[in-house]
């Protein structure tokens, strides 16, 4: 049964609750659905999932978004129950008709409410009698088609996920199907019910897809013929090599010019003693860099940029061509009444394109969009409006919205906030391999000492040959200290004496150096958790470049859930912060930032932006957008 159904405004304001539910939620579910799904644009979702402590609740929702409500239902998740979909749309449908914004209070509406939810509840019903009917029929046919191709591998999970969903849509294609399926679990599709015959020719359909996909899946003739080629090929390029190597190699000297003498080696390097001490005449730092670029304000234009020509004239000659030249002119005069899904499509389409030349996850473009249909979807087009600016208007809104922090990232607040209680702020550095970890956390400690703050470097990659050097070398040049224990050591046990060193000798800042690790390593991921839970830092930067596209995602979300996983505390520790390098190189392929906030949530809090010590800044989120948007 449902635990509890809401109706609410876009601003908070609570207008109506099922009094005959009244069940007392665990937790703060619908708190934690409007934090985390809907500020977040993850409304095109289908439906979230809340954990409390005892309990785990799956929450669905719909808008009204020409009226600003807001109707979200709440049950158990174990129940799986198949008519809130249609429950949700037959609320919204009825509750429309007597909305006025100047009324708080609806109790007259207790008896629709009962009257729809019984009528639900039938349709549930009868959907459930009708659909064994329909699994044997279509199993019968699966397995038909089944014989006809012999490898299926991916296609027999389409085909049976096209099975699990008989009450869904049967016009979807291969691509996406899994995210249909999952909306579609309930048996409805935008309220109306599909009856078994839909199911059947669903599953006919989709058998004969992969039927006649599974027929040209494997040639063996090709795949011989390839070989035999590729043989062939090889035995040429060993020939070569063999004859190469008979050959004598013939180093090419240097060139001189005018009989002068060769010129002297340009290695300005500081010569080092046995026990690792540079000579005392290094050059201030300070001076011969300059100040850092995070101190400098970055300036953004405020000229909009144009549309795209094409998409623009795309969508008129569509329309053009739908309505003819005088009704698209009297409707762009008079206003739009309501915005349908259809009139939405090819503005979404050409946004989503765009969103992923600039490097942008596909599956994050895909969710924006779908959260921005979700939003406009029933509101009225404004006189003298493209659908195509409006569509743009509010992804720019959600963008701004994303990219935002959500919280304070003002790192020299917390730094002198933790030295008033007499003790270092820890930053520990993560992220994959050759990503810039190390060069990056010089780079945070430079802009550090430019603030008059005490760093002392702690060397915890004890896994890659040189790391301890390279931070040494760091250390020497910006004059500060460095805790070191060499190589083969435990990295959690280094950062502790490191942290205990930094107190006794009155270091207010802690930066920690990890190794490089891939996402699916389980062995260093465990270390990481390990070092992250014993130590339990003030903030945990994850370093990504700005170059990685769909990868971004993959990273991201492994990295938090194997420290979920992998933690022994009730709270585990997750990334805080991130920071991004190379971004010098990636042009206006920005997308690798929004796909990292979205992904996590957290802020990106510093933007490595080339080699010296001062190429670090904070991201400018108007920036970023308008060039996501171009």
């Amino acid at each position: 049964m449902l635990e509890q159904l809401l109706i609410f405004t876009r601003g908070g304001l609570i207008l109506w609750t099922c009094k005959e539910i009244g069940n007392a939620l665990k937790g703060s579910p619908i708190d934690t659905l409007i934090r985390s799904c809907l500020l977040e644009e993850r409304s095109g979702l289908a439906s979230f999932n809340y954990d409390a402590p005892g309990t785990a609740y799956t929450l669905k929702w719909t808008f009204h978004n020409e009226l600003g409500l807001v109707f979200v239902a709440v049950y158990q998740r174990i129940l799986h129950l198949l008519y809130v979909d249609d429950l949700l749309s037959m609320v919204k449908r009825e509750f429309a008709e007597i909305y006025d914004p100047k009324r708080t209070v609806y109790h007259e509406f207790d008896g629709t409410f009962k009257q729809l939810k019984m009528e639900a509840e039938a349709r549930a019903e009868e959907l459930k009698k009708s659909k064994p009917v329909g699994k044997l029929v279509s199993n019968g046919k699966r397995q038909g088609h089944g014989q006809k191709g012999g490898y299926d591998g991916g296609n027999k999970n389409r085909s049976e996920g096209g099975l699990a969903n008989d009450g869904g849509d049967g016009d979807g294609d291969g691509e996406g199907e899994g995210h249909k399926g999952h909306k579609m679990e309930n048996g409805y599709a935008n309220g109306n019910h599909v009856g078994v015959k839909d199911s059947k020719v669903t599953t006919v359909v989709k058998g004969k897809e992969n039927a006649s996909s599974n027929n040209g899946a494997f040639d063996v003739n090709k795949l011989q013929k390839l070989r035999s080629k590729g043989g062939k090929k090889t035995d040429t390029v060993d020939n070569k090599v063999s004859k190469e190597d008979t050959k004598k190699k013939i180093t090419k000297k240097n060139r001189v010019w005018d009989d002068k003498p060769p010129p002297t080696k340009l290695d300005f390097t500081p010569t080092v003693d046995a026990n690792g001490n540079g000579n005392d005449n290094v050059h201030d730092v300070a001076e011969v860099h300059g100040e850092s670029m995070m101190d400098i304000e970055e300036v953004v234009s405020s000229d909009s940029e144009s549309e795209d020509d094409e998409e623009v004239g795309k969508e008129t000659k569509l329309d053009a061509k739908k309505k003819g030249w005088f009704s698209s002119m009297f409707q762009s005069i008079a206003g739009k009444a309501n915005l349908e899904k259809a009139d939405l499509e090819p503005a979404l389409k050409a946004l989503k394109d765009r969103l992923m030349t600039k490097n942008v996850a596909e599956e994050i473009a895909e969710k924006l969009c779908e959260s921005v249909s979700a939003s406009l979807e029933g509101k009225k087009l404004a006189s003298f409006t493209r659908v195509s600016s409006t569509v743009q208007a509010a992804m720019e809104e959600a963008l701004v919205r994303i990219l935002t922090p959500r919280r304070s990232i003002d790192i020299l607040r917390d730094v002198h906030a933790a030295k008033e209680q007499n003790k270092p702020y820890v930053v520990v550095f993560v992220g994959v391999n050759g990503v810039g970890k190390s060069t990056n956390l010089a780079k945070v400690a430079y802009w550090l000492l430019q603030h008059e703050v005490s760093v002392m470097m702690a060397a915890c990659d004890t896994f890659r040959s040189g790391a301890v050097e390279q931070l040494r070398t760091h250390a020497r040049r910006l004059q500060i200290p460095i805790f070191e224990k060499g190589y083969e050591k435990d990295p959690a046990i280094v950062a502790k004496e490191a942290i205990q060193e930094a107190a006794r000798n009155g270091s207010d800042v802690v930066l920690v150096d990890t190794a490089g690790r891939m996402q699916d390593n389980e062995p260093l991921m465990r270390a990481l958790s390990k070092l992250v839970n014993l130590n339990n830092p003030d903030l945990v930067l994850f370093v990504g470049e700005a170059l990685v596209g769909n990868d971004a995602v993959d990273q991201l979300s492994k990295f938090n859930q194997k420290l979920a996983d992998l933690s022994t505390s009730p709270s585990p520790r997750l990334i805080d912060g991130i920071l991004l390098t190379k971004f010098d190189t990636i042009d206006d392929k920005v997308g690798a930032a929004l796909s990292m906030v979205y992904v996590s949530g957290a802020p990106v809090m510093f933007v490595g932006c080339g080699q010296s010590y001062t190429d670090l800044k904070k991201l400018n989120v108007k920036s970023i957008v308008k060039t996501l948007l171009a």
